[in-house]
């Protein structure tokens, strides 16, 4: 049995942050239920590229779930969901704040109805403060709070993130976080609770050691120049003679020492503590006289933490994955069966190996009418 199962969850989320934290959650067993507003559903049905039907970001981040359509602003929407209201054990939603109150489904009109609903609330800046209101998206909160800068090196723009760091990592995994502590204290006390997420908040851990340099010992970190940065020879991206690049990061002298033993670097430049531009400048320098697959060779079986920076073919191919089974799950979208995107959940916690579909939009319509609401099977 997976540890969610019997537990429900209304999913009033679109995109990315809110579908991603329901999707770890459907996996781990929990019923997800989309609501969307006809005649499109999610916006991101209607992305590129399509498989389908749909867009291909739909089918991976909604597998498994299944779909009501209503449009919210109708008169008796809310009469027509309160089957599904009061049977919810999670409701997530990713409107601007206030949204959700209008509509009649805020925290409170839910809580008078069903007083085990762990509700959580899923924006950019929260609940309150003076950003609530504002539109912005992931790049938008990575570059307020100050994250975006300590990727710049001198006379250098910041670097554009490739990955969506505020919507997953300060958004969709806080969001299973906080339900799941939810659901747990409401164990001891029976009731369940509202739970505010602001993604710009959220992004801050990341940052534990700029933050613990910067407020707490006002030594602001300067991009570029401290170790996280580029500012240290022990973790640091070197180019090859074929503009490939290596990823070395032998922090510990017991790693620094094996590196510099391979590069056979000069022993007046290992203690870099002297003067760690001129190590950082040699480093680059043996490195960038030789090719990736020299240096690939050359560290193979070498505990030093040095790898070659992949393609993203390449990384996605690793055997290591096929190994461990992480893209042993599947989608099935537009007449075809392709990798499913991994989640965070353990083994132990999903179903087996599969084959999983995504719902059309409107399939579960019918339990808006249901005498019994809950899903048996």
């Amino acid at each position: 049995m997976r540890p969610l199962e019997g537990i429900r969850v209304l999913d009033f989320s679109t995109l990315l942050p809110g579908p991603l934290a329901t999707l770890i959650l459907a996996e781990a067993g929990a019923e997800v239920i989309k609501i969307e507003r006809p005649p499109v559903g999610d916006e991101a049905r209607t992305y590129e590229p399509r498989v389908g039907q749909d867009s291909l970001m739909f089918a991976q981040l909604n597998r498994g779930k299944r779909s009501v359509a209503i449009d919210l602003k109708t008169k008796g929407a809310v009469d027509r969901l309160m089957p599904l209201l009061i049977s919810a054990d999670v409701l997530i939603e990713q409107f601007r704040p206030g949204v959700m109150q209008r509509l009649g489904l805020g925290y409170e009109a839910l809580q008078a109805i069903n007083p085990k609903l762990v509700y959580c609330s899923l924006s950019g800046y929260g609940r309150y403060g003076p950003k609530s209101d504002k539109a912005a998206h992931d790049l938008n909160y990575v570059a307020e709070s100050g994250m975006l800068a300590l990727t710049c090196r001198e006379g250098t723009p910041p670097a554009l993130p490739p990955t969506l760091i505020a919507d997953i990592g300060a958004g969709s995994l806080p969001a299973v976080i906080n339900v799941l502590l939810g659901l747990h204290g409401r164990i001891a006390t029976g009731r369940g609770c509202y739970i505010d997420l602001s993604m710009n908040d959220n992004l801050l851990p990341f940052m534990y050691w700029a933050i613990g340099e910067g407020l707490g010992l006002q030594r602001w970190p300067r991009p570029g120049q401290e170790k996280a940065t580029g500012g240290s020879p022990r973790y640091n991206l070197y180019r090859t003679s074929d503009h490939r690049y290596l990823a070395a990061a032998p922090l510990e002298d017991r790693f620094w020492g094996k590196f510099c033993d391979v590069i056979e670097l000069q022993e007046c430049l290992r203690d870099d503590s002297k003067d760690p531009a001129a190590t950082l400048a040699a480093v680059a320098r043996v490195i960038g006289a030789k090719t990736a697959e020299h240096w690939r060779q050359r560290f193979d079986g070498v505990d030093a933490c040095v790898s070659v920076v992949a393609t993203l073919e390449e990384g996605l191919n690793d055997p290591h994955y096929r190994a461990r089974g992480v893209f042993a799950h599947n989608v099935a979208a537009g007449g075809r069966v392709m990798p499913a995107v991994p989640v965070p959940v353990d083994a132990a916690f999903r179903s087996r190996p599969g084959v999983c579909a995504y719902p059309t939009l409107g399939e579960a319509n019918a339990l808006l009418e249901s005498a019994h609401p809950r899903r048996t099977g």
